[in-house]
């Protein structure tokens, strides 16, 4: 081991940090012992009443123990351990309030760095002057300090051994904090570390984060999609009529104008879920739901889509997530047949009391590929929407067509 390697703890940067850390604990110690000084005197005052001492000791003690044991307590120590001790403890998570047994490690956390805080701070103004002072002499400063005074079996005229003794007192010093330091990095994770409670929490919020995010990807890619897939296809046709039909470029310009609308009140809706952490009001557009279901049907036929519509059923007794995931589905499979499909399609949307079942039939290009096969994110989109409602869904080839069924169910609003 190389002398580099030795004197390293001493000038790391985490050990001055550390030390940081364990001076803060000796701050936050000192009005606790400035308590212990003063009850300690009134105890050594025989004029003072002791059981009225002894109420207001333990009024004293109630009050000091419960810091030790609040949520902010804890908090305030984990961010302390993460800038000046470099563990990557995770946040508490909101709303979560500790259990006994964290409450417990988390006041034998605070405890021990108030009392370890304490001694460090002592051991600096004792230890840190003294070795100074020792090391000074050897320079002629300060020598009437140390040259009248007895330190164990050295005195003022042992120079040299007072100056060793100087240095070693620093280094022992140093380790000793760079060490305290390290035992106190290692210990943070078992006395502050999550609880099973807060783990489960933080897996809870992080899985609804994914699910929203799926569901964010999901709305963007149904609707811009599906608004891209309609002006493609207008935008088609008017290209090979543009000298010979211009009433028919009229109306696709207009479908293109429209589809392009709901796409941008569709991504300003998305967009508005994205601010909603950092606004008290977000903006919001409506979303889309069965009750739009007629519009979606004129904009496919409008782009050149033959779509032969069927429902029974009153959607407005739908509930509103259902309304929208179907509304979503059928989408997604008018998009889909506009883009792979041949010939007509036939949506059929049946409202029961207990459930919604639709389907969408189409023709297909190649009968042994299908639309797209088993892939594609648009289809894997329909599977999460009807496997969050707890729904059934049959997608793929059904001989010469493309069939989607899906059985939504749902409590019928009233």
């Amino acid at each position: 081991m190389t002398l580099r390697a030795v004197l390293a703890p001493l000038v790391a940067g985490t050990t001055w940090r550390r030390g940081v850390f364990l001076l803060l604990g000796g701050v936050l110690a000192l009005p606790y012992g400035l308590l212990a000084v003063t009850f300690a005197q009134l105890l050594a005052d025989s004029a003072i009443p002791r059981p009225l001492v002894y109420v207001l000791l333990l009024i004293a003690v109630l009050i000091a123990v419960v810091p030790l044991l609040l949520d902010g307590s804890r908090a305030l120590e984990i961010a302390a351990v993460r800038a000046l001790l470099g563990v990557d403890l995770p946040e508490p998570a909101p709303g979560h309030h500790g259990d006994r047994e964290t409450r417990l490690r988390s006041a034998l956390w605070i405890a021990t760095h108030l009392i370890v805080g304490a001694l460090v701070m002592i051991a600096l103004f004792s230890a840190l002057p003294m070795a100074l002072a020792f090391i000074a002499q050897q320079f002629g400063i300060g020598t009437e300090l140390t040259g009248r005074e007895q330190f164990g079996p050295l005195d003022g005229q042992d120079s040299g051994w007072l100056t060793l003794t100087g240095v070693l007192l620093l280094v022992a010093l140093g380790y000793a904090v760079a060490g305290l330091g390290a035992l106190a990095g290692s210990m943070a994770p078992v006395l502050l570390g999550p609880a099973q409670a807060e783990r489960i929490a933080a897996l809870e919020a992080r899985a609804a984060r994914l699910a929203e995010r799926n569901r964010l990807a999901r709305e963007l890619h149904d609707s811009v999609g599906h608004a891209l897939t309609v002006a493609t296809l207008q935008a088609g046709a008017a290209r090979e009529v543009l000298d010979t039909d211009p009433e028919f470029v009229r109306r696709a310009l207009t479908a293109i104008e429209d589809v392009g609308r709901t796409a941008m009140d569709d991504l300003d809706h998305v967009l508005g879920l994205l601010r909603e952490n950092g606004r008290d009001r977000p903006v919001v557009a409506p979303q889309r739901t069965l009750a739009d279901l007629d519009r979606l049907v004129t904009d496919a036929r409008a782009a050149g889509l033959t779509v032969h519509a069927q429902r029974a059923g009153d959607p407005a007794r739908v509930p509103a997530v259902v309304s929208r995931e179907g509304y979503r589905i059928v989408q997604e499979g008018l998009t889909n047949a506009a883009r792979h499909g041949h010939g007509p399609v036939t949506v059929r949307l049946d409202l029961h009391s207990d459930a919604l079942e639709l389907e969408l039939v189409n023709a297909v290009r190649h009968p042994d590929r299908g639309q797209r096969g088993r892939g594609g994110r648009g289809l894997d989109g329909m599977r999460e929407r009807v496997l969050l409602l707890g729904g059934r869904l049959t997608v793929g080839p059904d001989g010469d067509r493309w069939l989607i069924r899906a059985r939504l169910p749902y409590e019928e609003t009233t």
